[in-house]
């Protein structure tokens, strides 16, 4: 099982609707995730917009890319982007990776 952890940045005048939407993320797109092997998905959200994802998969090249085949991701990654600070791509396409140098299990 693959670990992953991945930041962007959301706007700080954005994070109260940020986190709105994440209040009723649409039944299609949990369904993909669970779909395409996200389990254990979790986003941090610090004041200043600082977000932190952490997930567990198989192999994570693979699941992005069976999630970027969706109808449903195209939507919601258009829908999320503007809230971004990242905006000259999809937030899925620029998340940034944080290397796991420790585990405890």
């Amino acid at each position: 099982m693959e670990r992953v952890c991945f930041l962007l940045r959301v706007k700080p005048e954005m994070l109260s609707e940020y986190k709105r939407r994440h209040e009723s993320v649409w039944p299609e797109m949990l369904q993909a995730l669970t779909a395409t092997g996200w389990r254990n998905y979790s986003l941090f959200l610090r004041h200043d917009g600082l977000l932190v994802g952490y997930l567990e998969t198989e192999n994570f090249q693979e699941s992005l890319r069976q999630m970027a085949a969706t109808d449903v991701n195209e939507r919601w990654q258009r829908e999320m982007q503007p809230f971004f600070l990242h905006a000259e791509g999809r937030p899925d396409e620029v998340m940034e990776r944080i290397e796991e140098v420790f585990h405890l299990a």
